[in-house]
C-alpha cells in the first residue's frame, strides 16, 4: 500500500511539472504531444516497476510466513543433539559451577580437569553458546593453573608441640586441627603430646570439608570456667 501511494505521488508530481513548465512556457502543439509521449512512457515504467515491487513484497510476506519461530529453530537444533530444553539448561548450570571453581582454583586441579573432561564429551558442548569457553577458554585457565604441593615439611623445635604447630599462619591458623599432623606422622609419633626437636613432620593441606569441620570445631570450643578456690577459713 504504502508503494501504491508513492506511485500516485510520482505521477501527480510529474503532471504538476507539465503544468508548472506550460505556464512558463508556451508550447506547441508538437511539443504537448512530445512530452504527453514521455510522461506516457514514465508512467509506464513506474507502472512496472510498481508491479515488480508487488510481487517482490508478495514473495517477501510467504517467506516470513513460512520462517519458523525462534523457539521452534531451537528446539530443532537442540533435537540434533539429542537434548532438550531441560538439558541444555542444566548444562549451563553445570557450566557456571566449574567456571567459579577454576576461576576459583578450587583444589584438586586433577578434579576440576575430569569435570571439564566431561562435559567437553557432552555433545551439547557444541552449541556455540558453549563451544570456545568449554573446549578453549577454561582449559587454557587449567594449563595456566599451578597447584600447591599437597603438603609441606616442618622440622620441630624445642618447646613444640601438635597444637602449636597447627596454629601457626603458615600451616592451618587453627590449633584444633593438629589431628591432621598427627595422623600424617603416626610413623614418627608415638605419643601426640610427645615430639622431639629435628623431627620432620608433613603438614598436609587442609581439603575444603576438613577445613569446615575444624572451624567448626573452634567456633563451638568453650573453654572450661576456672577453678575456684575456697576462702581460707577464719
Amino acid at each position: 500500500m504504502k508503494v501504491y501511494k508513492l506511485f500516485l505521488a510520482g505521477i501527480f508530481v510529474m503532471l504538476l511539472s507539465v503544468n508548472l513548465f506550460a505556464q512558463e512556457k508556451e508550447m506547441t502543439k508538437e511539443e504537448w504531444q512530445n512530452e504527453i509521449n514521455r510522461l506516457t512512457e514514465r508512467r509506464i515504467a513506474l507502472t512496472t516497476e510498481l508491479n515488480s515491487l508487488k510481487t517482490e513484497v508478495a514473495n517477501l510476506k510467504k517467506m516470513n510466513a513460512d520462517l519458523k519461530t525462534y523457539d521452534a529453530c531451537i528446539d530443532e537444533l537442540y533435537a540434533m543433539l539429542g537434548a532438550k530444553k531441560a538439558d541444555v539448561d542444566n548444562f549451563r548450570k553445570q557450566l557456571t559451577d566449574l567456571t567459579s571453581k577454576i576461576d576459583g582454583q578450587v583444589a584438586p586441579k586433577a578434579d576440576r580437569q575430569a569435570e571439564l573432561d566431561a562435559m567437553k564429551k557432552n555433545k551439547i558442548s557444541a552449541l556455540p553458546e558453549f563451544f570456545d569457553k568449554v573446549q578453549n577458554q577454561l582449559q587454557r585457565k587449567l594449563d595456566a593453573w599451578v597447584e600447591a604441593p599437597k603438603e609441606i615439611n616442618y622440622t620441630v623445635v624445642k618447646n613444640d608441640n601438635l597444637w602449636n604447630i597447627a596454629k601457626k599462619k603458615e600451616h592451618y591458623a587453627n590449633p584444633f586441627a593438629w589431628p591432621v599432623i598427627y595422623k600424617s606422622n603416626r610413623d614418627q609419633i608415638k605419643n601426640p603430646d610427645l615430639i622431639f626437636p629435628k623431627q620432620i613432620f608433613k603438614i598436609p593441606f587442609l581439603t575444603e570439608e576438613e577445613k569446615s569441620k575444624y572451624d567448626k570445631i573452634r567456633r563451638n570450643y568453650k573453654p572450661a570456667p576456672p577453678t575456684q578456690t575456697q576462702a581460707p577459713v577464719k
